[in-house]
């Protein structure tokens, strides 16, 4: 397969996986707390990596440890549990359009810290989006009164730790294996998240007999499984074929995804909102369609 044509092949279907992650985020936290979800999101995910990559972690060299390190923190522990809380007072479909930002704050970082230069297009397309983000928050929350907006900054938070890990992959990481580097990120996170789940309770009688216990563990196991173990590997690999910024486009297609799954599932979506999400989306276009000025490896 050429890669051009491999490139667009990993994008579709990460959008497809992680389009979906949303909605099994909601459904998952119908049994379990969100502290919960995260923490075994990690463990899950992480025992799968061991299973068919720890011979990869030979391919690490001890000066990349420190950023396979940090790229686990930040692209995998810290989000799975942000996006957790973010989802216990916002709609699933708010979630995934609110993470398109990944591409725009790409942008922005790579330029504040890596030092890579952005054209006017790009920098129309971050503010554009911006004005998008504003208009979707602001308007949800007077759609859903019930709803706690402020929940859409764990959301925004996590988009620039994405946005973070990207550039870091893409800069210090570049030549090593995608398996490696995903399981390198569990390496470091698998502790601190048994920690967490140790600490939340989930070993009590209260938890396993909640109602919605079994299926809530049902789809956590497939959201471990397919939106971060194997998707983690996919999008590793699609930064290293790719641009930071092309590899953060998966967001524009996640939302129709993620959309889909939440008016099925009975979640309100008013006419201001997919203006809102129009504009965000344009955002992310224009950001996405300049070139980097410096650094041709970007």
């Amino acid at each position: 397969m050429r890669e051009t044509t491999k490139k667009w092949v990993f994008l579709f279907v990460l959008a497809l996986i992680w389009g979906s992650s949303f909605i099994l985020i909601k459904k998952s936290l119908l049994g379990l707390t969100p502290y919960q979800l995260g923490a075994l999101r990690t463990i899950i995910s992480g025992l799968f990596l061991f299973s068919v990559g720890l011979k990869s972690l030979r391919a690490i060299k001890k000066n990349e440890w420190k950023w396979v390190v940090i790229s686990g923190f930040l692209g995998s522990f810290i989000p799975a549990f942000l996006f957790a809380i973010a989802e216990t007072e916002i709609d699933s479909a708010i979630t995934s359009i609110l993470n398109s930002l990944v591409p725009l704050n790409a942008i922005l970082l790579g330029f504040a810290i890596f030092k890579i230069g952005f054209s006017r297009r790009q920098l129309f397309g971050v503010i554009i989006g911006f004005i998008g983000t504003s208009i979707l928050i602001f308007q949800g929350a007077d759609l859903n009164p019930d709803q706690n907006y402020l929940y859409a900054g764990f959301v925004i938070i996590s988009t620039v730790m994405y946005a973070l890990n990207v550039n870091i992959i893409k800069k210090y990481l570049q030549n090593v294996k995608p398996l490696s580097i995903a399981t390198g990120n569990y390496v470091a996170i698998m502790i601190p998240a048994i920690i967490v789940l140790l600490f939340t309770d989930f070993f009590s009688e209260s938890t396993f007999t909640h109602k919605d216990f079994e299926m809530s563990m049902v789809y956590v196991i497939v959201l471990s499984l397919f939106g971060t173990a194997l998707a983690k590997v996919l999008f590793n690999t699609l930064v290293q074929i790719s641009t930071p910024v092309f590899a953060s486009s998966v967001t524009y297609l996640m939302p129709v995804v993620a959309l889909a799954w939440g008016l099925l599932d009975g979640e309100t979506f008013g006419p201001l909102q997919i203006v809102a999400s129009v504009i965000i989306l344009l955002g992310v276009y224009l950001a996405n369609k300049g070139r980097y000025k410096k650094n041709p490896k970007y």
